[in-house]
């Protein structure tokens, strides 16, 4: 069964900075491109960045420069370092693999929540 487990978000102030990560079991994160994916309250799940199995890593224009995807293959952990955080980034942040439309290709876990306000 395969299962992610997201942790990390937090209040933080706006400017601020994170590091979310994704504990994954039933998959190995080296043999599938993984990603993360945000919610922000009533709007759909948004895909936000990605590392593929050969190490490219992809991200939507919005967090390009802010946002680094990386993974632990050791470990066999996912994370997402987050810097210069603004409003607009709050929401509940998802790990998965990443399916061939950019949706999660398992189901989802709990999420993690960020919230950035003053």
């Amino acid at each position: 069964q395969v299962q992610f487990e997201e942790s990390g978000g937090a209040l933080v102030q706006p400017g601020g900075s994170l590091r979310l990560s994704c504990a994954a079991s039933g998959v190995t994160v080296r043999h599938v491109d993984m990603g993360w994916w945000r919610q922000a309250p009533g709007k759909e799940r948004e895909y936000v960045a990605e590392v593929m199995f050969g190490g490219t890593t992809k991200y939507v224009d919005s967090v390009k420069g802010r946002f680094t995807i990386s993974r632990d293959i050791d470990k066999n952990m996912l994370y997402l370092q987050m810097n210069n955080l603004n409003p607009e980034d709050t929401a509940i942040y998802y790990c998965n693999a990443v399916a061939a439309n950019r949706g999660g290709l398992w189901a989802w876990g709990r999420g993690t929540q960020v919230t950035v306000s003053s």
